[in-house]
């Protein structure tokens, strides 16, 4: 899998946006790395932007769209990037230099910032397909996400708990969100997986446009896999045509900085989050979950000086 790492180095982002700025004498400069304009760290990336520009004092911030976590962390590692969106065990896997997952050398400069929401593994099958179970995608063409993207590690790590392997499915596409919904449309495509919160637009798009099944990743791939994925639930009504509560697993997201940002900007970040989690609510509806009393759970890599001075204000560090 080592094309995953070569596809990483150098990418242009698909798109930035320059949010805020106070002109030629900022002090500080903010690049948010997000992920694929219709997932969800883009809109929160876009949310956290406004804030930071809004409250730090002479920053300028903008929002850069990536293919998300692993991209994002390795952007990080090479300074070009103050705060990036990014799963768990991607977190995990880059400060160990899992050449496999995309990160051929330790991603040393990594530092947390705070565990967010968690993502839901979400599985959606064009109801004409028949695919209910994870067994069913055999023959089928799946898109699994884009190449050395969170989303195509998870997909690899539920595939093998469930005993199978790219091998078994018909095609194997490694596409974005909002890609992998255009060819499901146009019946080009059976099922995608999506690693992402509930209710992310590219699902909602799919689900208002043909008939789907969300199919059931059960409790027991959890359990196989272990942490930092758990048993999960997407709720009923959460798309179109989904009465009932389905089955799957989710893992933490977490923002992430790195050991060259200033001690003052970290804490900034951190301590403006935590403030401003209604108003990044209304960016979208994963940022509800965001709490201060998990912030800490399960942080795979060294919290920055400055989100550390945060924590040991609010008590959760003595």
């Amino acid at each position: 899998m080592n094309y995953l790492a070569t596809a990483l180095r150098g990418t242009v982002a698909a798109s930035i946006i320059l949010v805020g700025a106070t002109g030629a004498h900022a002090q500080n400069f903010v690049n948010v790395l997000t992920g694929g304009t219709s997932g969800v760290y883009y809109p929160l990336g876009v949310g956290l932007s406004n804030i930071y520009a809004e409250n730090i004092d002479k920053v300028r911030t903008q929002v850069q769209s990536t293919k998300a976590s692993v991209e994002n962390l390795n952007l990080l590692q090479d300074g070009r990037g103050e705060i990036a969106f990014a799963l768990g065990d991607s977190v995990a896997a880059a400060w160990a230099g899992d050449e496999e997952a995309g990160f051929p050398e330790k991603l040393d400069k990594l530092r947390g910032i705070a565990g967010i929401y968690p993502n839901y593994v979400q599985l959606v099958a064009l109801q004409e397909s028949g695919a209910t179970t994870l067994a069913d995608l055999a023959g089928k063409g799946v898109s699994v996400g884009a190449p050395a993207s969170g989303t195509e590690l998870n997909a690899r790590a539920i595939m093998g708990a469930a005993g199978m392997s790219y091998d078994d499915l018909g095609k194997t596409e490694y596409l974005p969100f909002a890609e992998s919904v255009e060819l499901m449309k146009n019946r080009q495509l059976d099922a995608t997986l999506q690693s992402a919160g509930l209710g992310v637009a590219s699902i909602r798009d799919l689900s208002t446009s043909v008939p789907i099944t969300v199919v059931e990743i059960p409790a027991s791939i959890a359990e196989t896999l272990g942490a930092p994925y758990r048993a999960a639930v997407i709720p009923g009504g959460t798309y179109d045509g989904q009465d009932s509560d389905v089955p799957t697993v989710a893992i933490a997201n977490y923002l992430v900085t790195h050991s060259d940002v200033s001690d003052e900007l970290a804490y900034q970040m951190t301590k403006l989050l935590f403030e401003n989690i209604e108003t990044l609510t209304s960016s979208h509806q994963a940022a509800a979950q965001i709490k201060l009393e998990n912030a800490l759970e399960g942080m795979p890599i060294p919290l920055h000086p400055g989100a550390e001075r945060f924590y040991r204000e609010q008590g959760l560090i003595n």
